[in-house]
C-alpha cells in the first residue's frame, strides 16, 4: 500500500471536529512549493556559502545582535 492510499484511509477516520486541522496541515505543507527565492535571498545564501555571513551559538547571541 503506497503512503498516499495510508493518507486516505486515515482521513476516513479522522473526526470530522479535527478535519479543519488536517486541511491546515496539508496547506501549509504544499504553500509555496512553487515559489523561487528573490534576488535578495540568493545572494545571501551565495554569501554563506563563500564562506561569508555571520553565525550565532545561541538564540540569545542572534537577539543581541538585532537589537545593536
Amino acid at each position: 500500500m503506497s503512503d498516499r492510499e495510508k493518507v486516505y484511509q486515515l482521513l476516513d477516520i479522522v473526526p470530522d471536529y479535527k478535519i479543519g486541522y488536517v486541511v491546515a496541515y496539508l496547506q501549509g505543507m504544499t504553500e509555496g512549493e512553487d515559489a523561487k527565492p528573490n534576488a535578495e535571498t540568493l545572494a545571501a545564501m551565495k554569501e554563506l556559502e563563500d564562506g561569508g555571513g555571520e553565525c550565532f551559538n545561541t538564540l540569545d547571541e542572534l537577539w543581541a545582535s538585532l537589537e545593536e
